[in-house]
């Protein structure tokens, strides 16, 4: 719970533009400031932005993972919800990548089935227009 809300605030904190204006500040101030032209401070700038740009990794990660979760969820709400709808696709995630290429080979074929029906449709409406 702690590393929840650790996460979030971080992310929020990361993806906000003031952050992103302070890094490009201390990245201009680092690159050009020939007084403090020092390797010493330059490593302990170079390792304090390889520190944050390693936690941020994980930060990033986690919150992608949530998103990606979250969204997983909402889908399989929608498919259970809907009465025609195929539940083989529900968790799809945790499929093995032969299941899911097997999946695709089947709505490939369906695609191709609904395409055939729109297309005599299609056709059927152009003999009616032609009369």
């Amino acid at each position: 719970m702690y590393f929840e809300k650790l996460t979030a605030t971080a992310t929020t904190m990361l993806g906000d533009p003031i952050t992103f204006f302070f890094a490009l500040c201390t990245v201009i101030f680092w690159l050009t400031n020939k007084q403090f032209y020092d390797h010493d401070i330059h490593e302990r700038i170079g390792d304090i932005i390889l520190a944050i740009t390693f936690l941020s990794l994980f930060i990033i990660q986690k919150s992608f993972n949530r998103f990606s979760a979250t969204l997983h969820l909402k889908i399989n709400e929608l498919v259970v919800s809907h009465e025609t709808a195929s539940n083989a696709v529900l968790n799809v995630e945790t499929k093995t990548e032969h299941e899911i290429h097997e999946l695709l080979k089947e709505y490939d074929e369906v695609i191709e089935k609904i395409e055939e029906i729109s297309d005599s449709i299609d056709a059927k409406e152009m003999e009616k227009q032609e009369k």
